[in-house]
């Protein structure tokens, strides 16, 4: 059966991508703690698709990086996501070892669900089998021809906040929040994807590389060379994405490192010990020529948002991470209490145009492909 691929390209200006996926039938506890024990390749090979062979239980199509697959035991639509092994000598890479075993411990109706790993026979045919997602939100925010409601926008933030406090309390930071890599199903059920730059982490924390986060979301303690890194970071990263939504246009898409900071500056004011305690010995401060902008100006850039919704904005871009809003704050802002009222996810608009359309385009990339001599 010819299954159309599910490719989505990344938005100019971010790294990385989010793959399709939505909430999988439920698995009983003894399946789930079964998965937990075993090793990703433990299985037998036969079992599983080959490199683009016809598989016992999965049918894949013939995209070798991300796919739609059909489960021939369910008759149920999953997502294909390859392990890319193009430049590992030694075995699984170790982010894709990370997100799986990160997956495997997760279960939430808004965070995806890995259903399973599959291996072909030989190594490099690695998948993770995700359930699947009609929608991420980075192509229809391009895409849809007129923006999110306010009452849209609560329902997909609170959400991705719902996905966010399970993710801290279980001692994760996703560490690359974005909108591509958020997903919605036709129901209107939003899921947060993609983890392969995700940590758990403990107390103390351990340092961790700054280079992470896609640049827009990044949070000014990374870019100022921080190595501490907190739920606080991925916060940040929600507020950029309420932002976004509000507005249908990413709030702060810098270039560079240096103009990220600078944009950061003209919209909240310049950073000061008397706000960020600490913030003068970050290791990268002294780079940085900051400009004297002692105004924050979200209420000008959002004239028409209520005073609930401005103060859970200026809450999630707190300088301070200690004082920044947690994701327990964010679902209990009364900005979700007021009018407009958040809709139900049942009610969230559907795109099949717009479904249809990528479908279309990714058909038509599988066979210039397999045109090329």
């Amino acid at each position: 059966m010819g299954l159309s691929k599910s490719k989505h390209k990344s938005r100019k200006g971010e790294k990385g991508r989010g793959y399709s996926v939505a909430k999988a039938r439920e698995r009983s506890m003894d399946r789930q703690s079964q998965e937990l024990e075993k090793p990703p390749d433990s299985r037998p090979a036969d079992s599983f698709p080959g490199k683009r062979g016809a598989p016992k239980r999965l049918r894949p199509s013939s995209s070798e990086v991300e796919d739609r697959a059909r489960d021939t035991l369910t008759d149920e639509i999953v997502a294909l996501k390859k392990v890319r092994m193009d430049k590992e000598k030694d075995g699984v890479p170790i982010s894709s070892l990370r997100e799986i075993t990160l997956l495997l411990r997760l279960r939430h109706p808004n965070i995806v669900e890995l259903k399973e790993v599959v291996v072909g026979t030989h190594l490099e045919s690695i998948f993770l089998v995700m359930g699947y997602c009609e929608q991420d939100l980075a192509s229809l925010l391009e895409n849809m021809p007129t923006p999110f409601s306010e009452a849209q926008v609560k329902c997909i933030v609170l959400q991705v906040l719902r996905g966010l406090q399970y993710l801290h309390q279980n001692f994760i930071i996703h560490r690359d929040l974005k909108v591509s890599n958020l997903l919605m199903t036709d129901k209107g059920c939003v899921k947060t994807a993609d983890f392969g730059l995700a940590r758990a982490y403990s107390i103390p924390m351990k340092p961790m590389t700054p280079k992470v986060v896609t640049l827009w979301y990044r949070a000014p303690e990374l870019l100022l060379g921080t190595s501490t890194q907190t739920t606080s970071i991925d916060m940040w990263a929600m507020g950029c994405i309420l932002a976004e939504l509000l507005a249908h246009k990413p709030l702060l898409p810098g270039t560079s490192e240096i103009h990220q900071v600078d944009l950061i500056v003209q919209l909240l004011g310049t950073p000061s010990e008397n706000i960020w305690p600490g913030f003068s010995r970050l290791p990268l401060v002294g780079q940085y020529s900051l400009r004297k902008q002692p105004y924050n100006n979200l209420k000008h850039k959002f004239p028409w948002l209520s005073e609930a919704g401005l103060r859970l904005l200026n809450f999630l871009f707190m300088y301070d991470p200690k004082k920044r809003a947690t994701a327990r704050d964010g679902l209990d802002s009364s900005y979700f209490k007021e009018k407009p009222l958040p809709c139900e996810p049942e009610l969230m608009p559907t795109f099949p145009h717009h479904r249809n359309k990528r479908a279309i385009l990714a058909t038509s990339e599988g066979q210039s492909k397999r045109c090329k001599p």
